[in-house]
């Protein structure tokens, strides 16, 4: 697997929060933070999963200790240490534990993204699954009064989720892939 500097990595992960999270509307509450420049992209490098916790520890007190009006939210990305979505799928009890232990409980929550991301009950190339997946497996630490802030201008979420559906399933997976956002060396494109 080839290695990728940070910048790269930082480079795929915009391209994928402009084109897609922002560009397809997504997420309705991504344009305001990225565009004031409030959300982090942090790369961790750890060899091994007690490593990566560290960083995410370090990254919710981050996140804790820092003003909104200076940092929104955060994207932990880790380029190698996760490639197989099922295993990156049981480190989210870890991080759910990690929330609880920096007593961030009610104050951040975690939403995953992967490059091979699949919802329990679909196929692994549902395009559906499209909605949660990144150029690389990402951790999207939220302030949750951030989302309570939002949700008062977009009433009912569960409608995000749906109108997300629709417009991948519009689009298809050419459409998808005309995005140009992969960039992991084990992220395939279905064409």
């Amino acid at each position: 697997m080839p290695i990728m500097n940070d910048q790269t990595i930082i480079q795929h992960t915009t391209k994928w929060l402009e084109k897609a999270v922002i560009g397809l509307n997504l997420c309705p509450f991504a344009k305001a933070p990225h565009a004031k420049k409030q959300i982090r992209i942090a790369i961790s490098h750890a060899k091994h999963l007690d490593a990566f916790l560290e960083d995410l520890d370090s990254e919710i007190q981050r996140l804790l200790n820092t003003p909104a009006e200076e940092l929104e939210t955060t994207l932990l990305v880790h380029p190698t240490l996760f490639p197989d979505f099922l295993l990156f799928n049981d480190v989210l009890d870890f991080a759910d534990q990690a929330i609880a232990d920096n007593q961030a409980e009610g104050i951040i929550q975690i939403a995953p993204f992967h490059p091979q991301f699949q919802f329990a009950d679909s196929e692994a190339d549902d395009i559906s699954n499209y909605t949660n997946r990144s150029p690389y497996p990402t951790l999207h630490l939220i302030r949750e009064d951030s989302i309570a802030k939002a949700v008062q201008a977009f009433p009912d979420p569960s409608l995000i989720f749906e109108r997300n559906i629709k417009t991948l399933e519009e689009m298809g997976h050419e459409g998808w892939a005309k995005l140009g956002i992969s960039g992991c060396p084990y992220h395939k494109e279905k064409t």
